[in-house]
């Protein structure tokens, strides 16, 4: 057994341990983003998006961050299970969990670990069992595709319900500077004798 491949796979290992799943992500989100979000947690050592070959650019995306300390991992997992985190003020909180070495496109190979392949004869007892497998792979697929297009849709509407909240309010300050500012409220102020005192 190669040492150097096993001291390789044992450093990968410990990565693994201080990396952080995070899920759920707005396309808008950069690592820059992700960075400064995480970063109260502790140090954020490295941020990976996961691409995501199946959906539209448009669709929600996954990241795996790199932390300083283990500890650091399972603090950002409770906290983002137990309050809503957003980020880049999209309505979508995001989910945490702690990474696996399947979620690494570039992990190295596990020491004394052989991969065998080979066709499967349609006669095969197995073949029956690939074959279902596909199939329900390509179903769960067009329902995550289905499920994340509805998502998108509620977040969407969410959003605009909020941009035009935010317009309603951002009109009620305005009117009430400008009242303030033109003298208005200080002659209502005196016409039913009401004390107002400028901010």
């Amino acid at each position: 057994m190669d040492p150097a491949a096993e001291e390789e796979y044992v450093a990968f290992e410990k990565k693994v341990k201080r990396t952080v799943y995070i899920d759920n992500l707005s396309p808008k989100v950069t690592e820059a983003v992700l960075e400064s979000a995480l970063n109260q947690f502790g140090n954020v050592k490295n941020v990976q998006f996961i691409p995501n070959y199946l959906e539209p650019k448009s669709m929600p995306r996954a990241a795996l961050v790199e932390m300083e300390k283990d500890k650091q991992v399972s603090h950002v997992i409770e906290e983002l299970a137990n309050y809503p985190f957003m980020m880049s003020g999209m309505p979508r909180p995001v989910r945490a969990c702690a990474a696996e070495m399947e979620m690494f496109d570039d992990r190295p190979k596990r020491p004394g670990r052989r991969i065998q392949c080979h066709w499967l004869d349609p006669k095969d007892p197995d073949f029956e069992v690939a074959q279902k497998i596909k199939r329900l792979v390509r179903k769960h697929s067009s329902e995550a595709s289905y499920l994340l297009k509805q998502q998108l849709a509620e977040e969407e509407k969410l959003s605009n319900q909020q941009a035009e909240t935010l317009k309603t309010n951002y009109k009620k300050y305005e009117l009430i500077d400008n009242i303030i500012g033109d003298g208005t409220a200080r002659r209502l102020a005196q016409h039913y004798n009401m004390n107002i005192t400028d901010a």
